[in-house]
């Protein structure tokens, strides 16, 4: 099917709806699920209604300026709104197609943010508090809302695990790309030969799911409660308010004790359970879709290197993109993460439109 076959497809199921829901015709039980078809629909269809106006504008000027007998002042205007709608055409087009791409559902939804030392012991644990903070510093400039839901520190500032849930305007839809080992490289501040080291970290970014997402049924978790621990053993508190659920289909295993209320606890940690199970699910249905796509930004895959923050060299490499920032206290502060992930978004785009042609 050509491009201009699926434009008028589009136009015609937004005007059949709305004709429908003007008419009063629809079913009550597809009101919600056609409004919203017809509401997502309509960008598309005024984008579409401008290209095909500013490609019908070009013919018209064309003619006028093809003209052996036209007015010379007129030709020079049509000349001049002619080179305007040239420039403005093909961003029209792109804006349409990218309009046109298949949507993730998943877009539009709340994150949760895991972030994990790898391989670099103390050094490791450092720079993934940093990532954590990074994080934070960037939902703060989104306006979006950063809740710590687990920490599991070293005790010299560094995190083992660190877990939060991000919410706001599309959270996930910016930060999917995140998803992988990030590596730094730099001189500790315990080496006192000046050589740099590289260790890494692990980056999760699951969409929030909901219960009409993913059920989860009672009967297949293992839910144990325990006293909390902080750093090196010491008590938290002196109940049993800790608890660690076991999803025994899959031996996924979540643990929360941050709140004094178990109750509080065993929630936060069903939500993350929950994202889990809903992360799970998206990569056996991407895999299928994978083997279909020709490109792809980054599969997601957590063992997958996706960054490498250089502090010596002040840079910040994105191996997917081959994009080089020197900019790396902007990017640690979450200035000039957005950089990055447009980047990431708009290579993604270009991938996606190829196989749209």
């Amino acid at each position: 099917m050509s491009l201009d076959e699926k434009f008028n497809r589009v136009v015609a199921r937004h005007d059949e709806l709305r004709d429908a829901m003007a008419a009063g015709t629809v079913d009550p039980a597809d009101f919600a699920r056609l409004s919203k078809e017809y509401a997502d629909l309509t960008p598309v269809a005024e984008a579409i209604a401008e290209l095909k106006k500013a490609k019908a504008e070009a013919a018209d000027l064309a003619g006028m300026i093809a003209d052996p007998a036209g007015d010379a002042d007129m030709k020079a205007l049509a000349e001049e709104e002619f080179a305007d709608l040239t420039r403005r055409i093909p961003a029209l087009e792109r804006r349409v197609q990218i309009s046109l791409l298949p949507k993730d559902e998943a877009d539009e939804k709340n994150a949760i943010l895991e972030v994990r030392a790898g391989t670099g012991g103390d050094e490791a644990a450092l720079f993934a508090a940093e990532l954590f903070e990074m994080y934070r510093r960037y939902a703060g400039l989104q306006g979006w809302r950063f809740e710590t839901m687990e920490v599991s520190e070293t005790g010299i500032g560094g995190y083992k695990e660190a877990i939060a849930n991000i919410t706001g305007r599309n959270v996930f839809a910016r930060l999917k790309f995140e998803s992988g080992v990030h590596r730094v490289q730099r001189v500790p501040a315990t080496e006192t030969q000046g050589r740099i080291h590289t260790s890494a970290a692990t980056v999760a970014v699951l969409p929030e799911a909901e219960e009409v997402d993913i059920h989860i049924d009672e009967k297949d978790l293992r839910i144990d409660v325990f006293r909390s621990s902080g750093p090196g053993g010491q008590s938290v508190n002196t109940t049993d308010s800790a608890v660690r659920i076991t999803h025994l289909p899959t031996g996924l295993v979540v643990s929360q004790q941050d709140e004094k209320s178990q109750h509080k606890n065993k929630a936060k940690a069903l939500k993350v359970l929950r994202a889990r199970l809903y992360e799970r699910e998206r990569a056996e249905k991407d895999k299928v879709r994978a083997a279909d796509r020709k490109s792809q930004v980054g599969s997601g895959d957590r063992s997958e290197r996706i960054r490498t923050y250089n502090f010596p060299q002040g840079r910040v490499t994105d191996h997917r993109i081959n994009l080089t920032l020197y900019k790396i206290e902007k990017v640690m502060a979450g200035e000039a993460l957005d950089e990055l992930i447009d980047a990431l978004t708009a290579e993604d785009e270009a991938a996606r439109l190829s196989e749209l042609q």
